[in-house]
């Protein structure tokens, strides 16, 4: 059955541009009610890609034939009357992290410049189930070593709001080409926020679901859950979408949810809530101490909170107590990723990007004892939070630290003027949450003087996506910071 939609009266935009920013629920409205076909939908994004990501480089690996086949595949399956799949004739590239069959998969690694997966991961199979037409690849970090996107195979990606300044990462292909309106939607995935920092960095969406939310298959290690995949939009409602998409049961995977993701689903077709009276909002500055660029403090203060508090929400300064999330995530991670890279660390040092190579190397040297101390810091900060959500219903805080840097910067040495020892150290107000196995997600907020985006990050209990989806619709509603696109000399023409 076709849902019902906000996006039912929808006027079809009578030119390229318009068409390709409608928010992918909009898009996908116009589909199923045949206004709009899937090839129509697919051309304009090829030619928007043609003319725009020359100045971005999100999307660095095309099969436009390919994708050209699955639109008419998909067009013809609706003349005949077949039932639409909730991502019908929307288009979507897929993270170069994500195993993809016959397209190549990089990790923008020069060991993997040729790699070619024959068979694609669980969540590829997933879109392309739910009708989505996958036309390429977006740019990473390599191997997702950092919220910077560059890498010695495809080179930088460029923020669409300054070309001068990062993208972010690692999704940082996927962010730019959503805010650039290249795509309808984006997958990615999420250790340190690699969906949330491209998603505050470019002015959309990225949600960090709860681990096991969306099935890791092929996956190593099971029962790791530090990354977890998921989805970027335009809107809120998008990302509800796709997540809805990636939802769902797989007994491949040892950590995976019961459930079948028709809830996101549902809440991707609803009207945002007017009021948020009642909803308890903890507004975090600082996380706790974290240096924080007074620019996107101004954002947050000006844009963010009058609007939770016009909404009616219940707004109380707080911070959280986040002990144990620096030590337990940098672990961990390095434990990972030596796992991950270490043989190819062991043969010759020079085959990876400095990051992967400090991470790899702390990692080979971590014993059974530094792991448990990890994982103990992290099962009470776990606890902790658990708690604090007796208090409150949503945390607000920021997204990144800083906004968008400089594109020639391999990280940023500092932050508000603290030094940072690491490419880790600015990310932290995204992987201190990531260690507290809480659901958060980034919505824009608004934009510094400078004109560069800003998002919010609001966290959630355990397991509560559907709540922080819904509180997020209704803010985005309240503050539709979304609808404030890059400028681009074509646009103009």
């Amino acid at each position: 059955m076709i849902p019902p939609s906000p996006s039912r009266s929808v006027e079809l935009p009578t030119n390229e541009t318009e068409l390709c920013y409608l928010p992918a629920v909009a898009q996908w409205r116009l589909i199923v009610d045949r206004r709009l076909s899937a090839r129509e939908l697919l051309e304009a994004c090829l030619g928007r890609i043609e003319r725009i990501n020359p100045h971005i480089n999100a999307i660095v690996t095309m099969h436009a034939e390919e994708a050209r086949e699955q639109a008419r595949a998909a067009d013809d399956a609706l003349a005949r009357g077949e039932e639409p799949g909730p991502l019908h004739g929307l288009v979507i590239a897929h993270k170069d992290l994500m195993a993809t069959k016959g397209m190549r998969t990089t990790w923008g690694s020069r060991l993997f410049e040729h790699f070619v997966p024959a068979e694609d991961a669980e969540p590829a199979v997933k879109m392309r189930q739910a009708g989505a037409i996958r036309l390429g690849k977006t740019n990473v970090p390599e191997m997702g070593a950092g919220s910077h996107t560059f890498n010695p195979v495809f080179g930088a990606t460029r923020n669409p709001y300054d070309r001068t300044k990062t993208a972010g990462g690692s999704s940082g292909g996927a962010g730019a080409a959503l805010a650039s309106g290249l795509l309808s939607l984006a997958d990615g995935s999420d250790m340190g926020g690699s969906l949330r920092n491209p998603g505050s960095f470019n002015n959309v969406v990225g949600l960090r679901a709860a681990p096991g939310r969306v099935s890791r298959v092929p996956v190593l290690n099971g029962w790791s859950n530090l990354s977890v995949a998921g989805g970027m939009g335009r809107t809120v409602a998008d990302c509800a979408l796709l997540t809805g998409v990636l939802a769902g049961f797989d007994p491949r995977d040892p950590v995976s949810l019961p459930g079948d993701g028709s809830e996101f689903i549902a809440i991707a077709h609803e009207e945002p809530a007017a009021s948020l009276k009642g909803l308890r909002v903890g507004w975090s500055r600082d996380l706790g101490g974290l240096p924080i660029d007074p620019a996107v403090t101004a954002v947050l203060e000006a844009q963010g909170r009058p609007a939770l508090e016009a909404l009616g929400a219940e707004v109380r300064d707080l911070e959280p107590d986040l002990d144990g999330a620096e030590e337990s995530f940098r672990i961990l991670r390095a434990w990972e990723m030596a796992q991950s890279y270490g043989d190819y660390y062991r043969k010759d040092p020079s085959l990876l990007s400095e990051n992967v190579r400090n991470n790899v190397s702390w990692g080979i040297d971590l014993t059974a004892t530094d792991i448990h101390r990890a994982l103990l810091a992290r099962t009470r900060l776990h606890g902790r939070m658990a708690e604090l959500f007796e208090e409150i219903d949503i945390l607000a805080t920021p997204a990144v630290q800083i906004p968008p840097f400089p594109v020639e910067w391999t990280w940023p040495r500092e932050v508000a003027g603290v030094p940072q020892p690491d490419y880790l150290g600015w990310m932290r107000a995204s992987w201190y949450i990531s260690a507290t196995v809480m659901p958060a997600i980034s919505v824009p907020c608004g934009f510094t003087a400078d004109g560069l985006p800003v998002g919010i990050q609001f966290v959630g209990r355990s397991l509560a996506e559907a709540e922080v989806l819904r509180v997020s619709m209704a803010f985005e509603a309240a503050n539709p910071a979304w609808q404030v696109r890059p400028s681009f000399p074509e646009d103009a023409a």
